[in-house]
């Protein structure tokens, strides 16, 4: 394994780890208002980034309604979506329902771009699909009681806001991807969909609507916990990421971070103590499978 696989494989790591640290404070203080800190916190840390290595210039104007756009989506959208889900329906699900994010972005590739669509990726979306079913279905043995395997409410809702999550974050990728392919430095355009999010979660949440509110007061220890999570996935995760494509096979790489569902479950049987249902390592083992063949 190279240096560059490895870091895909690190950043994979840090990103189940990172649905595992967000659990608590986005139950404790609300899907938005989580959301809403987590990317105020990240918006500052890539503006301090492009800062520091002076790569703003290259967003030129053209470029910010589409990055808007895609922000919006991709980001406001489907980030917030995202953690509704994680209150719903656990750390685990959400982290195999949201990787239906890269067959729909190759779909939608398919059907605007004018990408090719290979057998072998078919083949591919149709093995995730199974998977994701799997896990979710057949992923909870009766004898796990953790209240991360409990699903809050109707299932069918979380299952369509997991799906939804992923939808939107596919269509922000394919907005943003034109974009990127003209060179525009990765962290300043990130900088700018975050902060697009940022500022619409800001304004949400200054609303008079009670369910934007925090759920319970902002402590020390679940803005801790929100910082890290930004730090791991943003920060260093992401970090890893893009440092992972500069040398290494764009197919290999995005096959490594796919495994991240797969990784997640490990870390829950040591921090539940309950051993995941053999559903649950099959379901993540199909979605690797059918990442590799989406992306090699």
């Amino acid at each position: 394994m190279t240096i560059y696989e490895l870091a895909a494989l690190l950043a994979a790591t840090l990103w189940a780890f990172g649905g595992m640290i967000s659990a608590t404070p986005s139950r404790e203080l609300g899907a938005i208002p989580y959301v809403q800190i987590r990317m105020v916190i990240i918006t500052a840390m890539l503006a301090v980034w492009v800062w520091v290595a002076g790569t703003w210039d290259s967003v030129q104007t053209a470029h910010y309604q589409p990055l808007i756009l895609s922000g919006f989506i991709g980001i406001f959208l489907g980030d917030t979506t995202l953690f509704l889900t994680l209150n719903r329906m656990g750390p685990r699900r959400t982290a195999i329902l949201f990787s239906l994010a890269a067959p729909l972005s190759v779909l939608l590739g398919w059907m605007f771009l004018d990408e090719k669509l290979s057998h072998l990726q078919i083949t591919g979306v149709a093995i995730i699909t199974i998977g994701v079913v799997m896990a979710v279905v057949f992923g909870k043995r009766k004898a796990q009681q953790h209240q991360w395997e409990s699903i809050k409410g109707p299932i069918w809702v979380g299952i369509s806001l997991g799906v939804f999550a992923a939808l939107c974050q596919a269509v922000g990728s394919i907005l943003a991807r034109p974009i990127m392919l003209e060179g525009v430095d990765p962290v300043a355009a990130s900088a700018l969909r975050v902060g697009t999010s940022a500022l619409l979660l800001s304004f949400m949440v200054m609303l008079p609507i009670k369910a934007l509110k925090r759920a319970n007061p902002l402590t020390p220890k679940l803005l801790g916990l929100t910082v890290l999570a930004g730090v791991n996935g943003m920060g260093i995760g992401m970090t890893l990421f893009l440092f992972a494509l500069t040398g290494g096979e764009v197919g290999i790489i995005s096959t490594i971070t796919a495994t991240s569902p797969a990784i997640l479950l490990p870390i829950l049987w040591i921090k539940t103590k309950e051993v995941p249902a053999v559903g649950a390592w099959i379901g993540a083992g199909l979605v690797v499978l059918g990442s590799a063949f989406l992306f090699i």
